[in-house]
């Protein structure tokens, strides 16, 4: 027996039963029937080396559901023993920005006891050699089933039956256009490179607290990342100092920033200080770590997350701060930042990008930086307001479709 659902059926069904639909496609990657395993399928039996296929369609969306269901731990043999840390590195299509992170978790100390999981939602050779290459510790790729690369021509792809995202909502109800009854809360259309990220966000966060079998047991916080961000090399010894201060000092702290986007220029005098506050978008968004407590909290408001006409993650997560997690979300920070973001261009801005000049700031911040890293303790600051942060939405997340796959990633 096997379970197959062909994604060309997808779109015939949504008006009909798009939540069903939706789900049967999403079990698609974690399900592979048990006589698949018992009669020993090289192609599913766990712990085997998940192979990447490129030459089609079809066979790059096999190994997507290959890879997410064998879920291949690559180096557990070098490094055996369950992870002190798991980091988990949202990866789209930069991949010079890549390898500056990689280089930076080379360098970090204690590296050999983390696991790394990469999430990604553009599937390429490239990409995959570059984080097959790493040595250094145990490493998961996990891959995002309904990236617009395996959907090109349908949702949640671009459909070239969708409205125009600049069409007024008379004119597309004229055209007839697929999504003509849904437009964001100011008048557009949705554009699937605009949707894909919260989404990936999303589905990322639900895959690794509940399927990710290398998770199992694991009781620490999970540390988020993205491709353009980069690590210092004492990283692991201030998130214990952090992890240590929040028990003794801040246990009602629900998240820690490893990160802020100060960068290094004041390093000196704030590498040893903490402050505590209320989790904002344009601040606390990077290195975020977050515990499965809290991870259980931000389920419990998967509806408005889901639902909120915001195409942005971190903006999402602050409308829910206080409103649908009623004591709003409080965060441990670093001052001194851990986590540099290096990305010159990403999702507005593709033209331009130059890695090289990125590698070259960071490494002369280290210079300056180098003589104050490992602090051997930390001091609290400051202690800033904890409350609920209104904010005006940005929409890019009107429509229906959107909100009932989104909703689906949480009911697996």
């Amino acid at each position: 027996m096997r379970f197959r659902l062909h994604k060309k059926n997808l779109l015939a069904l949504l008006g009909v039963s798009f939540v069903v639909v939706t789900l049967l496609v999403s079990t698609r990657v974690l399900l592979v029937s048990d006589d698949d395993v018992i009669q020993g399928n090289p192609a599913v039996r766990p712990g085997d080396t998940a192979k990447f296929v490129f030459g089609s369609q079809a066979e790059l969306t096999r190994s997507v559901y290959n890879a997410n269901y064998k879920q291949c731990v690559l180096n557990a043999d070098k490094f055996p023993g369950e992870p002190q840390l798991v980091l988990v590195v949202q990866v789209h299509n930069r991949p010079e920005y890549l390898r500056l992170l990689i280089r930076s978790l080379e360098k970090a100390a204690e590296v050999h006891s983390f696991l790394l999981i990469f999430s990604h939602d553009y599937f390429s050779e490239e990409i995959n050699a570059i984080v097959q290459g790493i040595t250094f510790c145990k490493v998961l790729q996990i891959y995002f089933p309904f990236s617009a690369q395996l959907y090109p021509a349908e949702f949640p792809g671009q459909d070239p039956r969708d409205c125009h995202r600049d069409m007024s909502k008379d004119s597309a109800l004229k055209a007839g256009c697929l999504n003509a009854e849904h437009p964001d809360s100011y008048g557009h259309y949705r554009e699937a490179f605009i949707t894909q990220t919260k989404h990936h966000w999303w589905w990322k966060l639900h895959f690794v607290w509940e399927r990710v079998q290398a998770m199992q047991g694991y009781s620490g916080f999970v540390i988020f990342l993205e491709e353009d961000n980069y690590i210092l090399p004492d990283f692991f010894h201030f998130y214990k100092s952090m992890i240590a201060f929040r028990k003794s000092s801040c246990p009602d702290c629900d998240m820690l920033a490893m990160g802020n986007h100060n960068g290094l220029a004041d390093f000196t005098r704030v590498s040893n200080k903490v402050l505590t506050a209320g989790w904002m978008s344009t601040k606390h968004n990077i290195g975020m770590a977050i515990s499965r407590e809290v991870y259980y909290k931000l389920m419990g408001c998967n509806v408005e997350f889901c639902t909120y006409d915001d195409y942005n993650w971190d903006w999402t997560l602050q409308h829910l701060s206080g409103g649908c997690i009623s004591k709003p979300l409080k965060v441990l920070v670093a001052q001194g930042t851990r986590v540099l973001h290096t990305g010159d261009c990403g999702l507005h801005q593709k033209d331009n990008c130059r890695p090289e000049w990125a590698s070259q700031k960071v490494e002369e911040g280290l210079q300056t930086a180098k003589d104050s890293l490992f602090p051997p303790a930390l001091v609290l600051s400051g202690a800033e307001a904890v409350e609920h942060k209104a904010h005006m939405k940005n929409g890019g997340w009107g429509d229906v479709r959107d909100h009932s796959l989104c909703k689906n990633y949480a009911k697996l």
